[in-house]
């Protein structure tokens, strides 16, 4: 029998100015076993009826894999067990790419490294900013040149401590995508690249003042707050309470709030209790691995 069992961890993308480049992986993970089967079936468990077939996230990341390196298809079975809540920009797409290209790979005697499954993934999520984080773990920066994704891992400061705020409602990439204008003044253009390459720095050293100017974004936070109901209401409540710097996470709804106060999240969730919609508040340490394997190949 060949098997095998993955844990992946969601991801938080964005992070203010680096749009589609910067992300962090968090300690929130869906765990994916692909199985494959003697015959031509496709059995998949552990998500809704309209997502067991080829359109799966991770059946299309297992499939790309396969493709990459030649192979047939082949009969699959997939159990998926999620942490990750969908379309709430914490990366569940990326998780189940990168989980079933990660699977084809090792069941299939891992000829790809990591980075070779980044440039195969990249090619179905078109952006590699979650998928990065979720391979490699920790904070990555990335680019796409030519068509091929490149990603670098950066030095992270472990005093700062992660919040999201994720509300009882989704908000779809598509959607989110949908508001941003097709062109941006140059003066916002070069506003977002010295708040993305000073919030490298700022992250790694921790410094309040330059995490609090450097998060803040003009290419795509501005559309998007519009589509997410009582993120204004978040981000003051965030603020009053400590929160060092503030922005959605990914493309939405949750609102991510950085600190290095311990008592920083039992006050907001004290806070956002008044409000209409249920605000979960998290704080989830930084997964430093990426894809884990649990259960290795027979």
């Amino acid at each position: 029998m060949k098997k095998v069992t993955l844990r992946i961890p969601a991801t938080t993308a964005n992070l203010g100015p680096g749009f589609d480049s910067l992300g962090c992986a968090l300690a929130l993970y869906n765990t994916i076993t692909c199985e494959i089967l003697p015959d031509d079936r496709l059995v998949i468990a552990g998500c809704p009826k309209e997502y067991q077939n080829e359109q799966n996230l991770a059946v299309q990341g297992y499939r790309a894999v396969l493709d990459r390196l030649g192979l047939p298809r082949e009969g699959l079975a997939v159990t998926i067990a999620a942490e990750i809540p969908v379309c709430r920009g914490l990366g569940s797409s990326a998780a189940l790419i990168a989980g079933g290209a990660a699977a084809a790979n090792l069941l299939h005697g891992a000829p790809l490294s990591r980075a070779e499954l980044l440039d195969v993934t990249n090619a179905i999520e078109g952006h590699p900013d979650n998928l990065a984080p979720a391979i490699f773990g920790g904070l990555t920066a990335s680019l796409v040149e030519e068509g091929h994704a490149h990603t670098v891992q950066l030095p992270l400061c472990q005093r700062l401590r992660w919040v999201a705020a994720v509300p009882d409602f989704e908000l779809s990439t598509h959607a989110a995508r949908g508001v941003l204008p097709a062109a941006v003044p140059f003066a916002d253009a070069v506003y977002n690249a010295s708040r993305a390459a000073v919030l490298v720095g700022a992250l790694a050293c921790g410094d309040h003042d330059l995490l609090r100017c450097a998060l803040r974004d003009r290419l795509h936070q501005p559309y998007r707050y519009a589509l997410i109901p009582e993120a204004d209401a978040v981000e003051t409540t965030a603020r009053e309470c400590g929160a060092l710097a503030f922005c959605i996470s990914g493309a939405g709804p949750t609102l991510l709030c950085l600190t290095d106060d311990p008592g920083f999240s039992g006050r907001l969730t004290e806070r956002c209790a008044a409000f209409c919609h249920h605000w979960q508040i998290l704080e989830l340490a930084v997964d430093r691995q990426g894809i884990t394997v649990m259960e290795q190949p027979e």
